[in-house]
């Protein structure tokens, strides 16, 4: 076990591998990448049972203070650096992390410990005025929005003196964005328990925005738009992680940190590389070099679009990185439902009306009236209308809105960005970083947006629903799936002769939860709540010998889930 510090805490030295559902992910990832002996700032973790006290009694667990003490002196050893010191200070990153990845659901505050006392000392240890005034500003905004939950504060008159105070307090404020409505929605969304709780990470600070060879950057060991098996990335120089994964600024290609710093390069290519092998899994892999020195700061299974899910599952299974048996695990109905979807009509864009070309972030191709606001989608789709979500950039404060739109459209922000992340995570068209123009004039107006080319075009477009026959992936992954699937799939008119139960002409037969009561003495069914996941484990669960539907591969691997489920029970 990572060495303890007290009932809530441990450090990450290391030496051995925590329990992630303790620990949270991303603490789990840093133990895991020290242990390989990787470049990683020291760090420690609340533990998420200190999350749970705190949701449970409202109030940070007693003796909590005196081990976040002994933390941090922990890492003032490792650094060299004191925390509160007028020399020399030692700031800290102070990260959420829950054992299930939900990127940008919950908070982190930076570069805390930074006072005016600090500022001048770092001025004074850098010779970069502009360095140490930038983090300043970058902690008083960040501890006014997350802590204090004001937009700003004045000169950080409202900011504790005490740097231990203000651990104490951004420590509560992470616990507390356990349960924001963007972290609920998340979960709700995704079926995550909502008695996980989140840990705490306190890391030391490495600064991307200290002099003209620092910078900060996300790297993927695989393409996650479309599983291309070559690195792939972005790079901000002179900045830190926030300006990436925020969106605020649109971000450079990994290949301009190739141009500057090759060494770095090939470097951090060799650790994706590394983790990619040891976990089985592509990775996400957050990274910081500060005055040209490389450091990861966290790394985890990568959020992928539909496309790239079901190319990377076949790639490594065909490599012997996974079985095929998990390579079935690793991709889901939905998305391949998302990849079936309707696509452009070939020449459909010709002649169309361009209104904004932008960054590919996720594939698709969603259809609708343009909102501006999260509310507005929400609203809106709550009478039943298509609409497409048009934001400067979005944040965790988007989310609900996110989850009801056909496509997310963004004015700033690249393929790391939260936009481009989260419409991974949930299959959903994305084109970033489209321009100003895109908010002016356009509320209301009817759109297409496609994910895949980037593109934003006005009218509605026409559509064709691709044919699951034509993608060699997806011929691949349903024979293995019709290998280990509990039922037969047949696609429509090639079912075998037989009585087939109609479920589209069926009263009820639309309800997934009227199936158990209409397919008592039926051995096969086709329509109706079949063409969902809770439809076809309704026919693995009544014994049925096959169903029938247009297209097989989605009910093949939700039938094989299906299965899955039935044997954890």
């Amino acid at each position: 076990m990572a060495a303890e510090l007290g009932k809530w805490t441990m450090m990450l030295d290391g030496t051995s591998l925590p329990e992630r559902a303790r620990v949270g992910g991303k603490a789990w990832s840093i133990a895991r990448m020290r242990a390989l002996g990787l470049p990683v700032p020291p760090a420690f973790v609340v533990t998420t049972d200190a999350c749970r006290a705190f949701l449970k009694d409202g109030a940070l667990p007693p003796g909590l203070g005196d081990e976040l003490a002994r933390g941090l002196t922990a890492l003032e050893a490792a650094t060299g650096r004191g925390f509160g010191a007028a020399e020399q200070p030692l700031l800290v990153a102070v990260r959420s992390g829950s054992a299930v990845s939900m990127p940008g659901m919950m908070d982190t505050v930076l570069n805390l410990g930074m006072s005016d006392a600090a500022e001048a000392a770092l001025e004074a240890e850098s010779g970069d005025a502009r360095f140490a005034e930038d983090t300043h500003s970058r902690f008083r905004d960040m501890y006014a929005r997350i802590v204090l939950r004001v937009p700003t504060v004045t000169g950080g008159e409202d900011i504790p003196a005490s740097p231990y105070d203000q651990l104490l307090a951004s420590v509560q404020a992470v616990f507390e964005s356990w349960n924001s409505r963007r972290a609920k929605r998340y979960r709700s969304h995704h079926d995550i328990a909502d008695d996980m709780g989140t840990a705490v990470t306190i890391q030391a600070m490495v600064f991307g925005n200290l002099g003209g060879n620092s910078g900060t950057g996300v790297l993927f060991s695989r393409n996650p738009l479309d599983g291309a098996p070559a690195p792939f990335g972005e790079y901000l120089a002179t900045a830190q992680g926030e300006d990436v994964v925020s969106g605020s600024v649109t971000p450079q290609a990994l290949d301009v940190l190739k141009g500057d710093m090759p060494a770095i390069h090939g470097q951090l290519i060799s650790a994706a590389a590394l983790l990619e092998a040891e976990n089985g899994d592509v990775q996400d892999i957050e990274f910081t070099i500060q005055q040209g020195e490389l450091f990861l700061l966290q790394s985890r299974a990568a959020k992928r679009a539909p496309a790239a899910a079901l190319r990377i599952a076949v790639d490594m299974a065909q490599e012997d990185t996974i079985s095929r048996t998990e390579a079935l695990s690793r991709v889901n109905a939905e998305q391949v439902r998302a990849l079936l979807c309707p696509k452009l009509r070939q020449g459909a864009a010709e002649g169309a009306e361009l209104l904004a070309k932008g960054e590919a972030a996720c594939q698709g191709v969603g259809a609708g009236h343009v909102v501006l606001d999260a509310d507005a989608a929400e609203q809106e789709a709550a009478k039943g209308r298509d609409v497409i979500l048009v934001r400067p950039t979005t944040s965790p404060e988007d989310v609900h809105g996110m989850l009801v739109a056909r496509a997310v459209v963004t004015a700033s922000g690249g393929a790391t960005s939260h936009a481009a992340v989260v419409s991974r995570a949930l299959g959903l068209p994305c084109v970033v970083g489209c321009g100003e123009d895109i908010l002016r004039g356009h509320d209301g107006a009817k759109v297409t947006v496609d994910g895949g080319a980037g593109a934003v075009y006005r009218g509605i477009l026409a559509v064709d629903t691709p044919d699951e026959r034509d993608n060699p992936n997806l011929t691949e992954i349903g024979a293995w799936a019709g290998e280990q699937s509990p039922l037969a799939v047949y696609r429509e008119g090639e079912q075998p002769d037989g009585n087939i139960l109609d479920l589209d002409h069926t009263p009820g037969g639309e309800l997934a939860e009227n199936l158990p009561e209409l397919l008592k003495n039926t051995k096969a069914a086709c329509g109706g709540a079949l063409h969902s996941d809770d439809g076809v484990a309704a026919a693995v669960h009544a014994g049925l010998e096959f169903i029938v539907l247009p297209q097989t591969v989605p009910a093949l691997l939700a039938a094989c889930a299906a299965a899955r489920e039935n044997e954890r029970m």
